[in-house]
């Protein structure tokens, strides 16, 4: 999983390097990572290497500092000399990446998987619910029931498939029951006390544990495995900026900060997640939903990497925009105030976002 992100950094700079190259600009570095540096080689004009802060990478292009002087040598290769689309096509390469490559991973996701079978329910749980909608635990969760188990008996009795599931649960709100899975090949018995849901649809009051099945796959062809990876692409990029919403707001800042001075049970809905995050749950899911994960992770890095704040790539972009509409070069210097926020709530963000994996590590149960 770590691999992966990795791959996704080097490949947004690796767009950055090959367009400014191909729009003659002068590349004179491409690292991974920030800080001292580990290791570097220079090969013709550019010095490739690793630093020792994982924390993304760059590639330094000639010009496109404004408060350094560019070498006289580099007149006619530096990024302040180029035309508006030259500009555009080398800042926004990374994020048309991050999407492209998300995209490309839910496609491959659909062809190589399918898609659920709504008519064909199993007796495997593919999802817990970690909480009730007065936030109290799930009864599911209460029992330690686990996406991936197979429920085979309710109170004893066998079931054979989804709907001996929901009969058997159905009739028994509030009630103490006792669940068999099959996990890893084990058998276990675990107990809970259902909760209790009125049926929209009937009125009748019914048992709820808190799960929901898998379903039986069906494969698709290329063609609609196309549309589907456009829906979901559609879908989690709303999600996203949905979820940096509720990120950045002054309640939302306010309960973060609070991790570090030993608050760190954080809703998952507000919660930043590190790099080591990351990898916890790429251990604790099945294959399919890590590959997913890459996706989501590209959706994220694209969209906030493209949002038009200084000095992220949308505010290299928004600066082009403006020097293309007044015919003037702009005087970053007064943008530095906005700079150091970014830069100032990024650091925040990673910060609690680490501090929270090491402390309180995330599940995809909570």
């Amino acid at each position: 999983m770590l691999a992966a992100v990795v791959a996704s950094v080097m490949i947004h700079e690796a767009g950055h390097y090959f367009t400014a190259r191909a729009t003659g600009m002068k590349a004179t570095e491409f690292f991974f990572g920030f800080g001292p540096k580990l290791w570097s080689t220079v090969r013709g004009e550019t010095e490739y290497g690793i630093k020792a802060f994982p924390l993304g990478g760059y590639v330094r292009i000639a010009g496109m500092n404004p408060l350094e002087e560019p070498d006289p040598a580099d007149v006619g290769r530096t990024y302040r000399e180029k035309k508006f689309w030259q500009k555009s096509v080398v800042i926004m390469s990374g994020v048309v990446l991050h999407f492209i490559l998300a995209y490309l991973v839910l496609l491959g996701l659909y062809l190589g998987y399918g898609i659920d079978d709504p008519d064909a329910p199993l007796s495997e749980i593919a999802v817990v619910a970690p909480t009730l909608d007065d936030g109290t635990t799930s009864p599911a969760a209460v029992a330690g029931i686990k996406p991936g188990d197979t429920v085979v008996a309710i109170d004893g009795v066998a079931v054979a498939g989804w709907e001996d599931i929901e009969i058997a649960l159905a009739g028994r709100p509030d009630a103490n029951v006792t669940i068999t899975v099959e996990r890893d090949a084990e058998r276990l018995t675990l107990s809970t006390v259902l909760s209790s849901r009125v049926d929209a649809a009937t009125g009748v009051t019914r048992g709820y544990l808190g799960v929901s099945p898998a379903y039986d796959r069906e494969s698709v062809g290329f063609f609609q495995a196309t549309g589907l990876a456009g829906r979901a692409f559609v879908n989690l990029t709303g999600r996203t900026f949905e979820a940096l919403g509720n990120l950045v707001r002054p309640s939302s800042l306010a309960q973060l900060g609070g991790a570090f001075l030993g608050n760190t049970d954080v809703p998952n809905e507000i919660r930043p997640v590190s790099p080591v995050g990351i990898v916890q749950l790429g251990v604790e899911s099945d294959f399919e939903f890590m590959v997913g994960l890459v996706a989501m992770v590209n959706i994220v890095l694209g969209i906030f990497n493209g949002l038009p704040l200084y000095p992220l790539d949308g505010g290299h972009f928004a600066v082009a925009v403006y020097e293309r509409i007044t015919h003037r070069e702009a005087d970053v210097r007064k943008l530095a105030p906005i700079a150091a926020a970014v830069m100032a709530l990024m650091l925040f963000l990673f910060s609690v976002a680490l501090l929270l994996d090491i402390v309180n590590p995330i599940s995809l149960n909570g």
